[in-house]
């Protein structure tokens, strides 16, 4: 079962939470109060380089339709509309910028190159998702709706086909994220609100609309016009260019969603939570990945999903420096602070949800102690001291965990043991039972 009890299963009191929310706010005051010109001119260059690169993209597609330049001008194309959806449009859209008080970089007017509308997303990535975050029956990210990531699911037949799923929403994730605000399957239930449910259909297929329109009508006309290109070749180049948008933002997003560590709840977690539990559940909740400046860049800077999420509309400049104090203070609270290389993270999510395509009673670990799934019941029967020779003489959740893990391979070692020892065979002459000895003579 996923966690029900935070505090519990984090191993900390509430003036622990209490104490480590305070240390998280100092930190957001920090940065507040350090916004100004040089971080307002970073997003005003990243706008103005992503354009140049858009516009680069689509003159060398113009220029030729020779397989060279055609992968040229599909690499630089792709490149363009994955920082314009990463880096500009996810953080512009969370309000990260607002402090400028620019109209053309705010929340409330961008709309990104993507098929969703901007105001979906805004609903159910930055209330839904931020503010319920892996909080079963709350939050929709938590398999999309589509894929089994938790034990907590009861196991479906349709799961089988998980890998597939996988495989089809990240090559077509920026549609998945379209549809995610109609949610389908309340209209096929016939339990959704038919008249919002009607208004939100058509401003998804106004936007839908637009964006097709864009990619595979008004660019590749216009590049026809040019005697070096042709009108196929500029769709063709849009459409590829679309799906590796599509597949790179689904590996960020999921390896700071699904990798090993990064922790379910259940609805009773929100009952009355404090500010300090609310950070708490976004720390364990979150994950992120190891990265240099241009990884950085390239993710929008969701490789540090954990600080993104403690500060959702904080720049995404900053990231990497808050991300200096957040691991300090993990560090002060025995917490985990989940990371990993890129590509073993991204693997740890394609092994959760290939392994949660078959039922649970082919599975080896349990629902309380799984690497995708935990609860405050793995530690149960287990005991942690709670001083030690840590340089902070705490012992926590991170303390606890090793020392599950470690009990846990115990066990295993003493199965395979008691399995390799062969069973006594009696000898042939000794009485068997239920017979007597043999008599002297």
């Amino acid at each position: 079962m996923a966690i029900t009890d935070v505090p519990e299963f984090a191993h900390l009191t509430a003036a622990d939470i209490e104490n480590l929310g305070a240390e998280l706010d100092e930190i957001r005051r920090d940065i507040e109060e350090s916004l100004g010109e040089r971080d307002a001119r970073y997003i005003r260059r990243t706008i103005a380089a992503q354009r140049a690169l858009e516009v680069a993209g689509r003159l060398i597609l113009a220029a030729s339709s020779k397989r060279k330049a055609w992968w040229a001008g599909t690499a630089t194309l792709a490149t363009a509309k994955i920082i314009e959806n990463m880096e500009i449009g996810h953080n512009v859209m969370h309000g990260q910028w607002d402090w400028m008080n620019d109209p053309e970089i705010h929340s409330s007017s961008w709309e990104w190159d993507m098929a969703g509308a901007s105001k979906h997303w805004r609903f159910t990535h930055n209330f839904m998702h931020h503010k319920y975050t892996n909080i079963l029956g709350m939050d929709d990210d938590v398999g999309y709706g589509l894929l089994r990531v938790t034990r907590d699911e009861r196991w479906k037949p349709n799961h089988v086909f998980n890998v597939v799923y996988n495989a089809m929403l990240s090559v077509l994730f920026e549609w998945g994220v379209a549809l995610q605000h109609l949610e389908l399957g309340k209209i096929f239930k016939d339990r959704d609100d038919r008249q919002a449910t009607l208004v939100r259909l058509g401003e998804f297929t106004s936007k839908a609309g637009r964006q097709i329109f864009k990619d595979y009508v008004m660019f590749p006309a216009l590049t026809s016009l040019s005697p070096a290109a042709t009108y196929r070749s500029t769709a063709s180049a849009n459409a590829v260019a679309n799906i590796i948008r599509n597949i790179w933002s689904n590996a960020v997003i999921f390896c700071g969603h699904f990798p090993d560590g990064a922790e379910k709840f259940t609805k009773t977690d929100m009952v009355g939570e404090s500010k300090g539990q609310w950070y708490l559940r976004q720390m364990l909740g979150s994950a992120n990945f190891e990265n240099g400046p241009a990884l950085r860049f390239m993710s929008g800077n969701l490789c540090h999903q954990i600080e993104h999420h403690l500060y959702p509309d904080l720049p995404s400049n900053r990231l990497y420096e808050v991300s200096l104090r957040v691991q300090q203070i993990c560090e002060r609270y025995d917490l985990p602070y989940t990371t990993g290389p890129f590509l073993v993270q991204y693997a740890k999510t394609w092994r959760t949800i290939a392994k949660l395509s078959v039922p649970d009673k082919f599975l080896r670990d349990t629902a309380d102690d799984a690497p995708e799934t935990r609860s405050e019941l793995m530690f149960a029967g287990l005991v942690v001291e709670a001083e030690g020779p840590s340089p902070y003489g705490r012992r926590g959740l991170k303390s606890a965990i090793t020392a599950a893990r470690v009990a846990r391979q115990e066990r295993r070692r003493a199965r395979k043991r008691a399995a390799k020892t062969p069973t006594p065979v009696p000898d042939a002459g000794a009485p068997r039972s239920g017979q007597d000895g043999p008599v002297a003579a």
